[in-house]
């Protein structure tokens, strides 16, 4: 038993659930107890709680692992579960780079969330839309067209009406939406190339995609154009441009890897670090869309971000 007094700013204003602990109750860990209790909640969640601090026992903060007594009184202040905070709006900081009442067009930076999900349920850009848009909240995903890896910077486009957004992901289906990415890949590739190799989930590590091996594949198809080779401690490195026919999970990160040639800095596919390249070398650097208002075709094109900017300064480049 803990004798830390429960803190204020750590319980909500609603009314907590109250259990007495009687003889008829089995005196197990608090944790099993409560998941007999408030069977609606999982364990897991319900080990969360504690360890926050949200349950009493005798008016005092819970530890996990402690067992119960007779007469044991057991306050549970019930907290929201992650997800719950996925739609609420944040103030997040995003460069918005142009906009009419039809779309907007952001410069994602590196280490944003596109959209909330498991590990991320909030400070993503969703939220941060749903903050400096309020309109949003009545268009599915904020507006969220189409989404970039959390470590991959650069344009992205939002509707700000259904109408706009049914026009724009129509858009991406028929394929004519143009989406180039400037990424930095180890060694030396060809003058260009188109890759058509269908992307599944990596069944020995699940946070990965690949070209073998696939469970569930989906059709991918990058094409590639090489801008310049240079070197790097005795290692070529190429600079490409690669343009999206289709809009996979890492679709580049995995189909570049899939050639022998992982981006630098992305590990997960085999790629290494240099002069600071923690993530990816990857950026969107040109976005390409027909206006859904009826100004025809618009185009955005924005500079790498500071870290990959400063890795290819450090490149000596041949060509």
């Amino acid at each position: 038993m803990t004798d830390t007094p429960i803190s204020e700013d750590i319980t909500p204003d609603d009314e907590p659930q109250v259990f007495l602990v009687t003889d008829e109750m089995p005196l197990e860990r608090l944790d099993k107890v409560l998941a007999q209790l408030v069977p609606q909640h999982s364990r897991s969640r319900l080990q969360t709680w504690i360890q926050g601090g949200h349950v009493l026992v005798n008016g005092k903060v819970a530890k996990l692992r402690q067992t119960l007594r007779e007469d044991d009184v057991i306050t549970v202040y019930e907290q929201p579960a992650p997800e719950d905070h996925a739609f609420v709006p944040q103030p997040v900081d995003f460069e918005v780079l142009g906009e009419t009442a039809d779309w907007i067009v952001v410069n994602k930076p590196v280490g944003l969330v596109t959209h909330p999900g498991a590990g991320n349920w909030s400070g993503t850009l969703l939220n941060g839309l749903l903050h400096r848009y309020p309109e949003l909240t009545h268009v599915a995903r904020a507006g969220i067209v189409h989404r970039l890896d959390k470590d991959t910077s650069g344009l992205l486009v939002i509707a700000r009406n259904e109408v706009s957004q049914t026009h724009l992901v129509r858009q991406l289906q028929a394929r004519t939406m143009g989406r180039q990415y400037l990424a930095l890949a180890h060694g030396r590739m060809l003058e260009q190339g188109t890759i058509d190799r269908p992307i599944g989930r990596d069944p020995k590590v699940p946070v990965r995609m690949s070209v073998e091996s696939l469970s569930a594949p989906k059709a991918a198809v990058t094409h590639y154009q090489l801008v310049r080779v240079g070197e790097y401690g005795g290692s070529n490195i190429s600079e490409v441009t690669c343009r999206l026919e289709t809009g996979r999970t890492h679709q580049i990160r995995a189909h570049l890897a899939s050639l022998g040639h992982p981006l630098l800095g992305d590990t997960l596919y085999g790629g290494r670090a240099i002069e600071g390249a923690a993530r990816q070398m990857l950026h969107a650097h040109q976005l390409r869309f027909e206006d859904p208002g009826g100004a025809g075709m618009i185009e955005f094109t924005a500079a790498p971000a500071a870290d990959m900017l400063n890795v290819i300064e450090h490149i000596s480049w041949k060509s």
